[in-house]
């Protein structure tokens, strides 16, 4: 892949879950920075493999500043992520390039209901695009983020969309669990049956996807049979 890179500054690392890390860099002062909530960035990493670069949504809301997010999970059977959690440190310089992508809000305020629908860190592009709509009061209409995980370790971000949620009337975060805890109050099962009973009368509204394959395959059927148009539905595959 032929694209440009620059030296991005490793500035804090969190321990998000037991195979989670949120990674926050830094890009030189002057290199012009600025990313639309919701694309991606790519990391070239010193790997012994054909394809050395990985892609990574933007956790965290354009700013000024030059720092961006990633919220990463391991894979103990590849070789990307195996090295980021054995090499990278606070201090290091990372060659990334980017942004890149497009799935992106439209411009300006959001005219219908806003439904986000994420699974695992595929939650990383839908936070950038909800920090943004709150940070430029930029919300007409509702917004729900349905989350789906196995269980209530896994939910990423859980504190702080429970706190945006009890903040903002027009925000509602619904965490759903396929393999809960008997104590868990939430909501159980996948995704679709959540947004299939929001949205039961058709009204306008645009949805966002991203996360597992088979759930964007699932959603985009669902929403279609639905009524929704193709135009109104955007997405992003993880694998």
């Amino acid at each position: 892949m032929k694209v440009q890179y620059t030296p991005a500054t490793i500035i804090h690392i969190i321990d998000e879950t037991a195979a989670v890390k949120r990674f926050f860099f830094k890009m030189p002062s002057g290199s012009l920075f600025t990313f639309k909530p919701g694309q991606f960035v790519i990391l070239d990493l010193p790997i012994e493999s054909k394809i050395t670069y990985r892609s990574y949504s933007i956790a965290s809301a354009p700013g000024d500043d030059g720092i961006f997010e990633l919220v990463i999970v391991l894979n103990p059977d590849g070789l990307g992520t195996p090295y980021m959690w054995q090499n990278f440190k606070v201090g290091d310089q990372i060659p990334v390039a980017g942004p890149l992508g497009k799935f992106v809000l439209p411009e300006g305020h959001i005219e219908q209901e806003l439904c986000l629908i994420g699974t695992g860190t595929g939650i990383a592009p839908l936070r950038s695009m909800l920090h943004h709509l709150i940070n430029h009061n930029l919300i007409n209409k509702n917004i729900y983020m349905i989350f789906g995980n196995r269980t209530q370790a896994d939910i990423l971000y859980h504190i702080e969309m429970e706190a945006l949620s009890a903040k903002f009337s027009s925000f509602e975060f619904i965490p759903v669990l396929s393999r809960p805890h008997s104590e868990w109050q939430g909501r159980r099962g996948y995704v679709h049956q959540i947004y299939q009973e929001i949205f039961s009368d058709g009204r306008p509204a645009m949805f966002y996807l991203c996360g597992w394959k088979n759930m964007i395959n699932d959603a985009r059927k669902n929403l279609t049979d639905m009524g929704y148009d193709k135009s109104q539905i955007k997405f992003e595959l993880y694998d």
